[in-house]
């Protein structure tokens, strides 16, 4: 009882989230504004309340999801942006940080910009990883859809470590991701004409 009481008077006092109690959220969650201050040695994101720990990338997870950006953000069309780990703003306690986002910046004061509010986002990449795979291809999902995010990209570690894009729609009745009607699985090229019309030649976004 003393543990839960105690939870309760941090939410009830907006006590800041620190690098000695930030394992240890409120009984409801930390919010946004409790943790946006945090300093850690390591990268995070908020998820149902709570800080998660986000994964050591390696080379190939970082080398597709930089040319991944470079290639979107070639191919862009008003009102749309492109950016990497850049925090959405879904709620007080979720506040992921996808690999890649695009969003209508439409309204919106880029050059001070601290998160992407949910409803203009339009698409989220994440580039899966060993650490990852679990958020990515379950939890990751599930929370963007019900956000409202039209379009989820997952990109995979195939064979010949190739890239492959299983490429999400968001049914508007059931409110969850189905696979692209069209090319639900992209190998070798991925051609799509949403959120705007692009074409990546996969096997380059690892040449060096």
């Amino acid at each position: 009882m003393g543990a839960v009481m105690a939870a309760e008077a941090r939410q009830q006092q907006g006590e800041q989230a620190t690098p000695d109690n930030w394992m240890y959220p409120p009984e409801d969650g930390w919010t946004y504004d409790q943790v946006k201050e945090l300093v850690l040695p390591f990268d995070w994101e908020l998820l149902g309340g709570k800080i998660v720990v986000r994964g050591a990338t390696k080379w190939w997870h970082n080398r597709v999801r930089n040319q991944l950006y470079l290639r979107l953000n070639s191919s862009l069309r008003e009102p749309y942006t492109v950016d990497v780990e850049q925090s959405i703003m879904f709620d007080d306690r979720n506040v992921p940080k996808p690999d890649v986002v695009v969003y209508d910046k439409r309204g919106l004061d880029i050059h001070t910009l601290d998160c992407v509010p949910g409803g203009k986002a339009v698409l989220a990449v994440e580039v899966v990883s060993p650490g990852s795979r679990g958020e990515d291809r379950f939890l990751k999902p599930a929370l963007y859809a019900e956000a409202g995010i039209a379009h989820y990209w997952r990109v995979e570690r195939g064979e010949d470590d190739l890239p492959v894009v299983h490429e999400f729609w968001r049914h508007h009745e059931a409110g969850v991701y189905a696979p692209s009607p069209d090319r639900p699985t992209h190998t070798g090229t991925l051609k799509t004409d949403v959120p705007f019309p692009v074409v990546i030649d996969l096997r380059g976004l690892i040449e060096v």
